[in-house]
């Protein structure tokens, strides 16, 4: 089955692609969620001429995002944890990487974050993806908090 993505789908693809999937996972999750819809021959041109009109404003965007890339770069990313020796109480996910980016004055969608799980006081690093183009990788340092 062939579907014009509307927004974003992790693994699948982005917004406006063209994917072919099994007709169950369309039918019942893809389209009834508004994630897609049918790819017919009208849809298809119709899309055609949305991308074309899009595509000068896609190069404004793109960089706007590497703009904001530099920007995350630039910014030194300490999250304070509770730790009994080496191992944290608790962990670290995408909801405390997006706070301390917040705190560093850039907002930024936790969902745009992947990193994994933490447990440990180091260094590591997450991606972050502020467009299909524009992928950025940030390192972090998890530190102990004093009592």
């Amino acid at each position: 089955m062939e579907l014009i993505l509307k927004k974003d789908v992790q693994n699948l693809g982005f917004k406006d692609d063209v994917v072919t999937v099994k007709n169950g996972y369309g039918r019942n999750f893809l389209i009834p969620q508004g994630y897609a819809h049918l790819a017919t021959a009208s849809a298809k041109k119709v899309l055609a001429e949305n991308l074309k009109q899009r595509a000068h404003k896609e190069a404004k965007v793109v960089s706007d995002a590497q703009a904001l890339a530099e920007a995350l770069k630039a910014i030194e990313i300490k999250i304070y944890a509770k730790a009994g020796g080496e191992k944290l109480f608790g962990s670290i996910t995408n909801i405390d990487i997006a706070e301390a980016l917040a705190k560093g004055g850039q907002e930024i969608d936790r969902k745009f974050i992947t990193s994994g799980i933490v447990k440990r006081i180091g260094k590591y690093s997450a991606s972050v993806r502020l467009h299909r183009d524009v992928i950025v990788e940030l390192s972090y340092e998890i530190i102990a908090e004093k009592a």
